[in-house]
């Protein structure tokens, strides 16, 4: 196990504690570990003892922390008297349900991937481009071309914003120092970005009715507003959420440099729902999938992916 030297302490090295405030920072120093692979799958953690000495705090607190990570099942094998082990299954307590939020890039690959392991996928996406959906999906469309999985019949629906409308992001900077020209340049290029990722996303799901017989549906429709969030609907059982978090960045667009409000999508933090992980994860997303409907089904309009 290579170990960084901010942690040498676990592995026995002298080194004096980093004291931390509280448990739950205990467990967020761990769970980084784990997700990092500095603390393998299979593993045996440090002992309570050793952890206490690291991090400067009372055993009380380790043990406090460690149930944590058991809760969200990073670990196994957990009791007072023995340290307990990382879990084999790491995939699924890292991106499933009822795990800490991931960002897009990292939860989303895992979750589309179960869920195409269903005879009948059914994907709703609300979001401002379908860069993240269409990331997520090389893995499973691998897996099914390397007849692993093969689903019958695959649906996929997904609201865009309207190209008839201003977007509130990508927004320039200080819109009035070229008399909008910055602002067509953005939404030109928001544009041609959107419609790019959804023909990509579109031509690979309708290359499987080809090469595997597989039913596809793919449609998109355009919504009069640009979404402060993104949504993700899988199987019916299942709501990813994430909110669009707005920063300044500066671009060269069309030869032109623009400084910009806007945000990386495939950053932004996914929170996990599961009907059936309890009130809370089950009225979310019923609540999720009548919203996503009354959009599709009334404000929202025809939407052509031009090139």
């Amino acid at each position: 196990m290579v170990v960084d030297p901010e942690h040498a302490a676990v592995n026995g090295r002298d080194r004096s504690p980093r004291p931390l405030a509280s448990h739950r920072e205990v467990a967020d120093e761990l769970r980084s570990r784990i997700r990092s692979g500095q603390l393998r799958a299979g593993q045996r953690m440090p002992t309570q003892a050793k952890l206490a000495d690291e991090f400067g705090v009372e055993r009380g607190a380790v043990r406090q922390a460690l149930r944590i990570l058991q809760s969200e099942q990073l670990l196994v094998n957990f009791s007072k008297g023995s340290p307990a082990t990382v879990a084999d299954d790491l995939g699924r307590a890292l991106t499933g349900p009822g795990a800490p939020p991931q960002p897009t890039t990292v939860a989303l690959g895992a979750r589309i991937t179960e869920a195409f392991a269903a005879p009948h996928v059914e994907i709703d996406a609300l979001c401002l481009t379908s860069i993240s959906l269409t990331l997520a999906m090389g893995e499973p469309l691998r897996q099914i071309h390397a007849e692993r999985i093969k689903p019958a019949r695959i649906d996929v629906r997904v609201l865009l914003p309207s190209s008839d409308i201003p977007l509130a992001f990508p927004t320039p900077v200080d819109a009035s120092a070229d008399g909008g020209i910055g602002d067509d340049r953005l939404q030109r290029n928001w544009l041609a970005n959107r419609n790019a990722q959804g023909q990509v996303l579109r031509h690979n799901l309708f290359a499987l009715r080809a090469t595997h017989g597989i039913e596809v549906n793919v449609t998109f429709r355009a919504l009069p507003f640009t979404p402060p969030v993104k949504l993700y609907l899988l199987n019916g059982s299942e709501a990813l959420f994430a909110y669009y978090t707005l920063a300044k960045r500066e671009e060269e667009i069309d030869h032109v440099h623009l400084e910009m409000y806007d945000v990386q999508g495939t950053q932004s933090m996914l929170f996990p729902f599961m009907q059936g992980a309890g009130l809370r994860d089950t009225t979310f997303v019923e609540q999720s999938h009548l919203w996503f409907n009354a959009l599709w089904e009334t404000i929202s309009s025809e939407l052509l992916l031009t090139s």
